[in-house]
C-alpha cells in the first residue's frame, strides 16, 4: 500500500463528512486534503485509544518530532510521506500542524473548559488551524480567506461537540464551558447522567446560537475572488450546517445518542454546493 493509498483508506473508513468535500477535487490537491486528514485522524487516534496518558504523550512527542523530519525531507510514516510533496505547492507549515498536535494533547490536560475563551483556544487547535491549512490546499488569493477558513473551523468543531456531548460524557468529558452549565443551571452530573430538561435545552439552543454566529461570521470573512476555489470547503460548511439543523428539530436528543445525516444526503449537499459555486450555501449559512 502506497502512502497516498493509506491515507485514502484512513478517510474512507472515517465516515467523515470531509471525506464527500474531497471527492470533487483534481487529484493532487484531493492527495493534500487526504493527506491531511489523515494526520488529523492518526493523532486524534493517539488520544482517544491509548488508555494510559503517558503512553499517549510519547506518541504525541513523536508526532511532533515526524513533523519536523518531513519538513527536513526524511517523513518515515505513510501519512508524513503522502504530505511531503504539497508542503511548498499547498504552503503548509511545521507551526500549525504542530499546534494540531498541541490541541489533541488538551484532552490529556482537562476534561473541562471554563468559558468559552478557553474551549476556543481548544477548538482553534483542532480545527481552526486545519481549516487554515485546508485554504491553502484548495487555493486562495486574499489573505482573509485564511480568516474565513479558520473561523468555518471553529464553526465545525463546536457542531461536533453538541453533537458528541453524550458520547463525550461517556468518556468523563465535557467540553460545554462552566460557565454556560452555571448560566443555564444545568449540572454537569446531569450530563453525565443523561438527563434531560429544559434547561438543557436551553443550554443546547444557546450553543447552536453561537455555531451558527460562526458559521455567519466566516461567510463573511470569504472574499468574492476565493469563493469558487473554496468550495470544498464550503461543502463541509453545507453538511455540518444541515447537521446543526437537524440536531435541533430533534429537540436536541444528543444524551443518548449521535444524529448524523445519511451518506446520499452528504453527496448531495456536496454536489448542489459544488455546481452552484457555493451560492446557496453562502445565502443559507448569512441568515
Amino acid at each position: 500500500m502506497s502512502p497516498d493509498e493509506y491515507c485514502q483508506d484512513k478517510a474512507a473508513r472515517s465516515g467523515s463528512s470531509f471525506y464527500y468535500a474531497f471527492l470533487f477535487l483534481p487529484p493532487e490537491r484531493r492527495k493534500a486534503i487526504t493527506a491531511l486528514y489523515a494526520f488529523c485522524r492518526e493523532v486524534d487516534d493517539v488520544v482517544d485509544e491509548c488508555s494510559d496518558p503517558s503512553v499517549a504523550r510519547v506518541k504525541l512527542a513523536w508526532w511532533r518530532a515526524e513533523v519536523e523530519k518531513m519538513f527536513a525531507g526524511k517523513a518515515e510514516h505513510p501519512v508524513t510521506q503522502a504530505l511531503a510533496p504539497h508542503i511548498a505547492s499547498c504552503g503548509l507549515d511545521a507551526a500549525r500542524l504542530i499546534e494540531i498536535v498541541d490541541g489533541m494533547e488538551m484532552d490529556l490536560d482537562q476534561a473541562r473548559y471554563m468559558n468559552w475563551a478557553e474551549l476556543r483556544k481548544y477548538c482553534w487547535r483542532v480545527a481552526g488551524v486545519v481549516g487554515e491549512l485546508s485554504a491553502g490546499i484548495f487555493g486562495h488569493t486574499q489573505a482573509e480567506t485564511l480568516s474565513y477558513a479558520g473561523t468555518l473551523g471553529l464553526a465545525f468543531q463546536l457542531t461536533n461537540i453538541i453533537r458528541d456531548v453524550g458520547d463525550d460524557a461517556r468518556r468523563g468529558r465535557i467540553y460545554l464551558p462552566v460557565e454556560d452549565l452555571e448560566k443555564h443551571n444545568v449540572k454537569a452530573a446531569e450530563i453525565l447522567n443523561g438527563q434531560y430538561s429544559e434547561r438543557f435545552r436551553e443550554l443546547m439552543r444557546f450553543e447552536t446560537a453561537r455555531a451558527r454566529d460562526l458559521y455567519r461570521q466566516a461567510v463573511q470573512e470569504l472574499p468574492e475572488a476565493d469563493r469558487r476555489a473554496q468550495r470544498p470547503g464550503l461543502m463541509m460548511a453545507a453538511i455540518y450546517h444541515a447537521l446543526l439543523g437537524e440536531i435541533e428539530r430533534d429537540g436536541w436528543h444528543v444524551l443518548e445518542q449521535r444524529i448524523s445525516l445519511t451518506p446520499i444526503r452528504k453527496f448531495w449537499l456536496a454536489w448542489k454546493t459544488w455546481v452552484g459555486g457555493g451560492r446557496g450555501v453562502i445565502r443559507r449559512l448569512a441568515r
